[in-house]
């Protein structure tokens, strides 16, 4: 019998704002403003937690880590991406590969991408090689474009443990 392999999608985005620090896949980037939300707004990062979840069909990042829970304010994303993956564990799901995209103007990603991969791989105990990031912009197009806000999309792959 072949091995149980499931795969999931997520997405996230947060508008912009000034006054908060912009992290992506854990990474500080500097850059005038930051991403609003109730966590650190990690919006990469919260692409990936929900394309696990989903692959293991356990819900999404709001199921896990309310808005407006005290317990996750202003809390690293890496945190909640480290339980989501012990979670994995305890349902038996190993995580194969994880591929996102980060969608922003602006600032120019390319410098921080290896860093981010590093941190998500090092967070999800998994090698290098199964952690892809890349970024693209719209173009200008729509309120991305316009740099009011960031998007990213994620997809995983996870594999039953026999």
């Amino acid at each position: 019998m072949a091995d149980k392999v499931h795969i999931g999608t997520g997405f996230d985005v947060h508008p912009l704002i000034p006054g908060r620090r912009l992290v992506l896949g854990g990474v500080d980037i500097p850059f005038d403003r930051g991403l609003d939300g109730w966590s650190d707004a990690d919006v990469l990062t919260h692409a990936i937690i929900d394309a696990l979840l989903g692959a293991a069909a356990l819900g999404d990042i709001g199921s896990h880590f309310p808005p407006g829970d005290p317990e996750y304010k202003d809390i690293s994303s890496l945190i909640l991406l480290k339980m989501v993956k012990d979670k994995l564990a305890e349902e038996r799901w190993q995580i194969e590969n994880v591929d996102a995209t980060i969608v922003a103007e602006k600032p120019r990603l390319r410098d921080f991408i290896d860093r981010m991969r590093e941190k998500l791989s090092q967070t999800l105990d998994i090698t290098l090689s199964q952690v892809s990031v890349k970024a693209s912009t719209t173009n200008q197009l729509g309120f991305i474009g316009q740099g009011e806000g960031m998007a990213a999309q994620a997809v995983a792959l996870i594999n039953e443990i026999k």
